[in-house]
């Protein structure tokens, strides 16, 4: 009897956990149903276009699909020795086949980039072929000389490595472009020439702008938000809407005020002399004045609310504890309620910094050629000239450096709630 029993309550022990894993697979399979369409949604508006643009920042097939005889001769040279005749050959076809086709402009324009005047032998070259009725029976050796008898320039070996550096579908010379790198005609990975480095220096001044407007928004933000914290609710919500309010207004609209305000007849300017500060209006405009002027407004908000939040969680009886225990008020501010803010320090730091290094708009109305941002240079590379592969490769080194900052930023938060 005592064996029965036994076996009934292991057979029941045994019904009662597999009633509660279909419970709980039955409440995280409703779980993921109910977020499975935030999770479709951001992979296809985020992670998808993500994606799509650091692997558009390492391709680059344009030569290889136009010429694909011309660059598998060529990807075993060296590009010391003499242009191998195969080569020749697979130029000679591969123009051939293409006819001028759209494929070939984008390789012409392409190399031309690389090797000044490749757009005009490509195309000199294509209207003189075919030589007969059965170039493909003709020997490589042959063709060489053809070529070379259509234009002499195919005898020079720096038309063809401009060909060998692209006979490969994947390339580094865009990521290497950001950081003011090149590969030589050899292949190897060298420094552009002074006069054409570019990038570093426009990193450079992405991060210092975007350093600066970071500073200016906590000093004009930290004391704003400490005053509306300490107001009863009702104003201290009324406060915050009007905080708030920017965001309400299109920043076309506000960048257009700020240049109404900032102009030599504008209000700042005539402000300053009826009050006789200045004897000639102050240039304001279209310098990095008014870019950080404009770029501070609009990012205020940002570093506001993450404060306001966090200095609403801190009791206002810690400072009025350390004064009656005979602190001054500026040292209970700064050695008790400052500390207990950093989180918000930090949060709205590294919000109104990243917000920062992406601005386009505020730069180009406001600013001058020495204040443009990395994302002027990708709007140009996108929709003027066209080289996708640079605009990715300048976006991916952006994406990188904000994820850097971010795991920097969590590092130091995660240190700080260990020490405390």
């Amino acid at each position: 009897m005592s064996a029965v029993t036994t076996q009934q309550q292991d057979w029941h022990l045994r019904e009662l956990k597999r009633s509660l894993r279909n419970v709980n697979l039955r409440k995280q399979m409703a779980a993921l149903a109910l977020i499975a369409p935030l999770a479709i949604f951001i992979f296809l508006v985020f992670v998808m276009p993500v994606a799509s643009m650091i692997s558009r920042s390492i391709q680059s097939p344009e030569v290889v699909d136009a010429l694909p005889d011309t660059t598998a001769a060529l990807r075993n040279w060296d590009r010391k020795s003499a242009v191998p005749d195969d080569a020749f050959r697979g130029l000679m076809l591969d123009i051939e086949r293409n006819g001028g086709n759209n494929s070939s402009g984008t390789a012409a324009g392409r190399l031309n980039g690389q090797k000044a005047g490749f757009r005009s032998l490509f195309y000199k070259t294509s209207s003189a072929l075919p030589f007969g009725d059965d170039d493909s029976a003709l020997p490589a050796h042959e063709v060489r000389q053809k070529l070379i008898e259509i234009d002499r320039r195919w005898e020079d070996p720096g038309y063809w490595q401009a060909i060998a550096k692209d006979s490969s579908r994947y390339t580094s010379q865009y990521l290497l472009a950001t950081m003011d790198y090149r590969r030589n005609s050899v292949g190897d990975i060298v420094p552009v020439d002074p006069g054409a480095s570019a990038y570093r220096e426009v990193f450079k001044r992405t991060f210092v702008i975007s350093g600066l407007v970071t500073l200016a928004a906590l000093l004009l933000g930290y004391p704003l938000a400490y005053w509306i914290s300490s107001l009863p609710a009702g104003k201290a919500n009324l406060l915050m809407i009007l905080v708030l309010l920017p965001f309400w207004t299109s920043i076309l609209v506000r960048i257009s005020a700020w240049i109404v305000i900032l102009q030599g007849s504008g209000l700042v300017n005539k402000a300053l002399l009826s009050l006789d500060l200045i004897s000639s209006p102050l240039t304001l405009l279209f310098n990095r004045t008014g870019v950080l002027i404009s770029m501070t407004h609009i990012l205020l908000p940002f570093m506001i609310l993450p404060l306001y939040s966090v200095m609403k969680s801190v009791p206002a009886s810690y400072t009025k504890a350390a004064i009656s225990l005979g602190s001054h008020p500026f040292g209970a501010f700064w050695k008790v309620y400052f500390p207990q803010t950093l989180p918000g320090v930090g949060a709205g730091g590294l919000l109104v910094f990243i917000t920062a290094l992406g601005y386009y708009i505020t730069p180009a109305l406001l600013g001058g050629a020495g204040d443009q941002m990395v994302s002027y240079y990708i709007a140009y590379f996108t929709n003027v000239a066209l080289n996708w592969g640079m605009a990715c490769a300048l976006g991916a080194v952006l994406l990188l450096v904000t994820l850097i900052l971010f795991g920097v930023y969590r590092k130091i938060v995660g240190n700080e709630l260990k020490v405390g």
